[in-house]
């Protein structure tokens, strides 16, 4: 929701009635009914041909929103009975994203295509130009054979009438590994055997038809039904909300949980261990060794390079150390990790300790149904505060920052930092792990989203501003001390 455009507003209303629907009366009427209250009879259609087609791609929403997969919908089962099942579920669905078919316009291939505004020109630098002969000329016009084209782009620099051009489809262009690309029916679809869950493709779509399915009223329930729900506060969750992170905690209380916990605890843990290990690799010997508290460049390990897995540090990110204390003092709790983005949806499946994700948008949409503003609440501290390096692992750089505070004038700790998953930086960290040594440094930070933490794809605040607000707030937490 950093982004200021209308598909973000559609989702945020759909996701405040969900939660609206939960607290009323009637749960699976008023879900049912959610399309029509957002587009009655005899109202203006804004975006679709028709309001008939714009209920639907409501319905698509609301079931995303209730946590299911959408591309498996029956189009003849009712919202109250997704509602029922939202109800009764145990557990969430394991993969958490989704593509709204209704919603997606069916983008024409990606290609690099010739316009009409080709001269036919004599010199026919275009087709020089190519290395692979895939341009004609036909008619007195340039063509393109697609099954030869390399995408290289080399003919769209030459044409001295700017007559060529790559026409892109914003999602499979933002995915680094390709995982999302039109099925038969020209709708996008996500191959989740190669998807590393980095949400680039729910950023970058313009009609915003890919989903992240929500855990809310999973966490709802067990607020309702009075269970211990805890809550685990992302480092990058700092500067999300206006007031700070001892009203943000009071807030979420007032909101239902029963506690807060600051997942920057569990990146001191992180943090001294990594230090360690950091230290007894290099003394063995090792060139390198690459760290990230990102799921996705977890993901991006397991499917696509696993020959950088013996550079990898075996070091536990801080939600896994956060989340076992937690577990260990209040055994029976529900615990809820507050996450930027949808890659910590896939490390809570792999971690016994995390029952629920909800991202920023969620818990802004039940701030905003329960009337809750955080920075008119009351400051409520944390039993342990975090570190100022702990905290600062939102950001890119936090993580190697700290680490090196511990081996200040103990060990020569050169870090490097990797800002962003993308075809080129997957490609950079190819050529690292093929040669074994990495020019730049030996402590290699990989981040998944470009400024860390704080460009997830689900913050509500832009990263700019965000990252300020984490900054002003290092200054006033003090340094980490090695136990």
């Amino acid at each position: 929701m950093n982004n200021n455009n209308q598909e973000i507003h559609l989702k945020k209303e759909v996701l405040e009635r969900i939660i609206r629907a939960f607290f009323s009366r009637d749960f699976k009427e008023n879900v049912r009914l959610i399309p029509f209250d957002m587009r009655p009879k005899g109202s203006k259609v804004l975006y679709r041909c028709c309001i008939y087609k714009e209920r639907a791609v409501l319905k698509d929403r609301v079931i995303a929103g209730l946590g299911f997969a959408i591309e498996d919908d029956d189009k003849a089962i009712d919202l109250s009975n997704y509602a029922q099942e939202a109800l009764e579920r145990k557990k969430p669905e394991e993969n958490p994203l989704a593509v709204v078919e209704a919603a997606c316009k069916g983008c024409v291939p990606r290609r690099i295509y010739v316009t009409d505004l080709c001269q036919g020109c004599v010199a026919n630098l275009c087709s020089k130009s190519c290395k692979f002969g895939a341009i004609s000329i036909i008619g007195g016009k340039s063509v393109i054979d697609s099954s030869k084209c390399k995408n290289c782009r080399m003919c769209i620099t030459a044409c001295p009438y700017n007559a060529i051009v790559k026409i892109t489809v914003p999602c499979e262009d933002a995915c680094p590994v390709d995982a999302i690309k039109k099925n038969e029916n020209g709708t996008a679809q996500i191959d989740y055997k190669t998807c590393i869950y980095c949400g680039k493709c729910i950023m970058s779509c313009p009609f915003g038809a890919v989903h992240e399915k929500s855990q809310i009223i999973d966490v709802l329930k067990n607020i309702v039904f009075c269970k211990r729900v805890i809550a685990l506060l992302a480092p990058s969750i700092v500067g999300q909300f206006t007031g700070n992170i001892y009203q943000l905690k009071s807030a979420i209380i007032k909101a239902g949980f029963s506690d807060a916990y600051e997942v920057a605890q569990g990146a001191d843990a992180t943090t001294i261990n990594e230090a360690r290990e950091f230290k007894e690799r290099i003394k063995s010997g090792e060139t390198f060794i690459t760290t990230s508290c990102c799921a996705s460049y977890y993901q991006l390990i397991k499917k696509h390079l696993p020959e950088a897995k013996p550079f990898f540090s075996n070091t536990n990110t801080p939600l896994y150390y956060i989340a076992k204390k937690v577990k260990s003092e209040h055994k029976d709790a529900i615990v809820v990790f507050i996450s930027p983005c949808v890659s910590k949806k896939k490390e809570a499946q792999e971690n016994g300790n995390v029952d629920y994700v909800i991202n920023y948008e969620e818990l802004m949409a039940l701030f905003n149904v329960k009337d809750i503003e955080v920075q008119d609440c009351k400051e409520e501290k944390f039993d342990i505060e975090s570190s100022r390096q702990g905290r600062g692992f939102g950001v890119t750089g936090g993580v190697v920052s700290a680490v090196s505070k511990l081996l200040e004038g103990k060990d020569l700790a050169r870090p490097y930092v990797i800002n962003g998953l993308n075809k080129e930086t997957i490609k950079q960290l190819k050529r690292i792990v093929k040669d074994k040594k990495c020019a730049e440094g030996n402590l290699i930070e990989v981040m998944g989203c470009e400024g860390g933490c704080v460009g997830g794809n689900a913050t509500v605040c832009a990263s700019k501003v965000a990252g300020e607000a984490i900054k002003v707030f290092l200054e006033k937490s003090e340094d980490i001390v090695e136990k």
